[in-house]
């Protein structure tokens, strides 16, 4: 609980991309850096973020995999979607994990 006049701590989480058989752009880190820190609006106990990369059958629409594994405090919530691009897979796993979130925090707030 806050004492009124005191700030709300910042919280960093670290933040681990790996690009399965590929090199991801500084365009596409800085995107995830700047996309998945939103989710502690969600949940504020969240520990890491690792986040994979992969191209599935290249000549194929859809092709782009990205999943996301955040560690929380009282566990860890995953979501993994194919898109055509990387930053449209993230966006749909970033959706994905904000449900989850809100679930794990309205479990906690039940106990």
């Amino acid at each position: 609980m806050l004492i009124p006049g005191q700030k709300k701590k910042e919280v960093f989480m670290e933040i681990r991309v790996q690009a399965i058989n590929f090199d991801a752009s500084e365009q596409l880190e800085a995107f995830i850096q700047k996309k998945v820190p939103k989710l502690q609006k969600f949940y504020d106990d969240i520990i890491s973020a690792e986040i994979n990369l992969k191209v599935i059958k290249p000549e194929s629409a859809k092709n782009k995999k990205a999943g996301i594994l955040l560690n929380i405090r009282h566990g860890e919530c995953f979501a993994e979607k194919e898109s055509d691009t990387f930053e449209e897979a993230i966006d749909e796993c970033i959706k994905a994990l904000e449900k989850q979130l809100a679930k794990t925090k309205e479990k906690i707030k039940a106990k």
